[in-house]
This record gives C-alpha cells, sequence and structure tokens, in this order.
C-alpha cells in the first residue's frame, strides 16, 4: 500500500502539531496500554496497532481538522491515513530503540517550556489547561516524546542526503517566487484620529499638533501598543490597531512612503489620508535590504551537570572561575582547561559575532544585560552553567546574508521534505505489516 503523499503534504504536517498543542486529550499509546483483548487493527513487525488506539487518533485529528477550519479529505481517505500514520510511527520508534535514541526528563522538560510558552503561558499553566480539558498530561508528555524521538530518526536518516548549493540558491533568488518570498515584509500597527472632510485649518493644525504630541509621548516601550488596544481618554476618538505582515507593495497606499522609512521600533510623523491623521509603528521588518542588526562577540564556559557533578556543585564550579576571571585570569584560558562545549573550549570559549535568535533564550539575555569587556554572573540554561565575556558589540548590515539564507532554508525544506517521503515509503515497503481492516 502506498502512502498519498499529496493528501499528506496538504495537512497531515499541520495537524499532527495540533494533536499535542492543543491538548486534545490523551495520547492513543497511552489508552492502549491500559486496555486487554481488543482488537488489532493491524500487525507492524513485532508489534500491533489496537482499534482504540486507531479510533482515539482518527477522533483526534478529524476534531483538531474541524476546529482549524482545514478542509479535509473524504473520511475513508483520512481513516486510511491516519493508520498509515500510526504504522510509520510504530516502525520509526522501533528503529530509534534500535539505535538508542532517547529523550531525557530535561529534553523533554524544555520542549514541552518552550510550547508553552509559544503559547503564551507558563508550563504549569499549560498542564492546568490539559487537565481541565479532560486530558492527561502525562499522556501528552509521553506524545511530544514520541515526537521528538521520530524527529530524531527522521533527521539522522534523511538530514545528510540534502545538500543545497551556493548556485541553487543564486538562481531562486533570481526567479519570480524567490523575488516575492525574499522580500521585505513589515508588521505595523496604525493608529487613526478620524477628521471630518469638512475640517478647518484650524481643526487640521490642532489635530496635527495633538498628533506630534502623541507621536513623543508613545515613543517609548509599548506605549503604541498599549495605546493602539485601549485608547487614554482624550479629546479625540481614535480608531486603528494591528495590521499585520505585510509584504511592501500590499501596505496601504497612504503608507507606502512612510513604512520603509521607519527603523524597526519607530513611530512616524503623522500621515495625512482621506480619513484623517495615522501613527504608524513598525514593529518588526523581514527581508529586504537595510538589515541592520546588532551583533555581539562573545565568549563562554560551559560547565554541566552529571552523574558525578550536581547541578548546585555545577554552580559553584561556575562562579570560582568567574571570581578568578575577575581576579585576573585569562578568560580564554580558563575556557580551555574547564569548558564542557567542545565545539568552543578549544578556542578559548570564542563564539564569534552572534546575532538575535542565534542563542538560546537563557544565554541571549544574559548576553543583552552584560556590557563590553564584562564577565556575566552564571546562567542556567538547558546546557548547563555558563558565565559569558562579552568582548564586543557592532552594527551590521545583514540583508544580503538574511536573503541567502532565508532562500537556502526554504530549498532545504522543500528538499527535506521530498527526501522524507522518499525514505518513509521507503521503510514502509521494507518493513512486515498486516492489515486487519
Amino acid at each position: 500500500m502506498r502512502i498519498d503523499s499529496t493528501v499528506t503534504g496538504r495537512w497531515w504536517r499541520s495537524a499532527a502539531a495540533v494533536i499535542v498543542l492543543c491538548c486534545c486529550g490523551l495520547a492513543g499509546g497511552a489508552l492502549a496500554q491500559t486496555r486487554q483483548l481488543e482488537r488489532v487493527v493491524a500487525i507492524v513487525d513485532d508489534d500491533v496497532i489496537l482499534a482504540s488506539e486507531y479510533q482515539d487518533r482518527l477522533r483526534q485529528v478529524t476534531e483538531n481538522l474541524q476546529r482549524q477550519k482545514v478542509e479535509m479529505p473524504p473520511q475513508e481517505v483520512l481513516a486510511r491515513q491516519v493508520l498509515d500514520r500510526l504504522i510509520l510511527e510504530r516502525i520509526q520508534l522501533r528503529m530509534g530503540e534500535r539505535a538508542g535514541v532517547r529523550i531525557s526528563d530535561d529534553q523533554l522538560n524544555e520542549a514541552l517550556t518552550n510550547m508553552a510558552r509559544q503559547n503564551g503561558v507558563t508550563l504549569e499553566q499549560f498542564r492546568a489547561q490539559i487537565e481541565a480539558e479532560g486530558g492527561s498530561y502525562a499522556a501528552v508528555r509521553e506524545q511530544v516524546r514520541q515526537e521528538m524521538i521520530l524527529s530524531r530518526v527522521q533527521q539522522g536518516n534523511v538530514r545528510n542526503r540534502v545538500q543545497v548549493t551556493e548556485q541553487e540558491v543564486d538562481d531562486y533568488l533570481a526567479s519570480e517566487e524567490g523575488q516575492k518570498r525574499t522580500a521585505a515584509v513589515y508588521h505595523i500597527g496604525h493608529l487613526l484620529l478620524p477628521l471630518p472632510k469638512d475640517a478647518t485649518m484650524e481643526q487640521e493644525r490642532a489635530a496635527m499638533a495633538y498628533m506630534e504630541g502623541l507621536r513623543s509621548r508613545l515613543a517609548s516601550g509599548n506605549a503604541f501598543e498599549r495605546f493602539m488596544r485601549t485608547p487614554e481618554k482624550t479629546p479625540y476618538a481614535f480608531t486603528g490597531g494591528d495590521l499585520g505582515w505585510r509584504l511592501a507593495g500590499d501596505l496601504p497606499s497612504v503608507f507606502m512612503d512612510a513604512v520603509p522609512a521607519l527603523a524597526t521600533g519607530e513611530i512616524s510623523a503623522p500621515v495625512r489620508s482621506a480619513s484623517g491623521l495615522h501613527l504608524v509603528k513598525l514593529f518588526e521588518k523581514r527581508g529586504g535590504s537595510g538589515q541592520m542588526t546588532q551583533q555581539t562577540r562573545v565568549r563562554h564556559i560551559l560547565i554541566k551537570p552529571s552523574e558525578v557533578r550536581s547541578d548546585a556543585q555545577a554552580q559553584q564550579l561556575a562562579t570560582q572561575l568567574r571570581e578568578r576571571a575577575l581576579a585576573g585570569e585569562d578568560f580564554a584560558k580558563l575556557a580551555r582547561d574547564y569548558s564542557e562545549d567542545i565545539g568552543s573550549a578549544r578556542e578559548g570559549g570564542e563564539l564569534g559575532w552572534t546575532s538575535p535568535g542565534q542563542m538560546v533564550p537563557e544565554f541571549e539575555q544574559a548576553m543583552n544585560q552584560t556590557a563590553a569587556g564584562e564577565i556575566s554572573a552564571p546562567v542556567r540554561s538547558s546546557f548547563g552553567w555558563h558565565i559569558l565575556q562579552v568582548e564586543d558589540r557592532r552594527t551590521q548590515d545583514l540583508s544580503d546574508e538574511m536573503r541567502r539564507n532565508q532562500a537556502r532554508n526554504i530549498l532545504f525544506s522543500q528538499k527535506y521534505e521530498d527526501e522524507l517521503n522518499t525514505w518513509l515509503q521507503k521503510i514502509r515497503d521494507e518493513a512486515f505489516v498486516e492489515i486487519k481492516i
């Protein structure tokens, strides 16, 4: 039986993630473990898929696709795709087991914490949401653990098959699709002070003066966003809101000149339209030219907890190394002698110039809070305890590099998807599978 990759490509990737993220109930495997003497719907090598597991997964996928308003394939196609997915999971999990793939509790907790953060909640709130909806947090943990194993198995078998050449990047950037997908995209919001069509000169001057003053008051932090949600009491009635991400060509015509000239976080001078006066804020920009990025050159020393070193002992050693560095010992030598980051230790802990988003959040926060020439206090990340030495900072135009990286990632994703489908079909064909329904 061949896998319908067209159907899979259309909806399965998003649906698989939604199963966990929406906290829609117990994982099918966990349910199957508690039920005895159930009907077998498929035999996969030396394992089985039970009817309860199959029905639970089918229900979950159906409910979540409906919730996400995703167009579903015919029921018989969906049912077969769900069963094929379960079969492929079994095959890959056994491959992971044979290869010794393990997900530690720390790795699992980090993944769940990141999932919670992406949904704007803490891990504790995430767990409470699951249980409030009648689900099992333990089952969700197990489902996430399995998804992480599947991801590692897939990457270990597929990733090294995918190569993207510089010529392919050049060709893609020169194509119509490449130019469109790597063009500048702006995330903007605006405030509109409506003016009547018959507004007098005095009314316009007064409104303009008020908007200039408001612009100054809203220039710091997220004051603009707060005002956008809940305008304070003013002589004027404001409208507007978050306009989301817009391509340069899709910007409202009245903003086309103002927005490209703004720096990230900057608010425009009042813009006149037929409706009134606007203030426009550029929240973020992606792609295009003029991508000025703040970079930091940093060294670090990593101390990892282990079976013979507790977390507290790792923190204590990191603290001692910081004190030695502050007392005048060479940070680079300490990194070579003590750091457990194999990649950077022999370079004296040197990580080079880093851009926003390259490091784990805890590391990046400590780096941003440490002045150039200073050494940070020990900071805990999922890797262990770090001390950082910030060497320098600079502002760099990374427009071309970012466009090429974006193009490279797009091409890699396309190739990876093709290779993954080919590999999944191969392992499916090589496995012993007997479907009982």
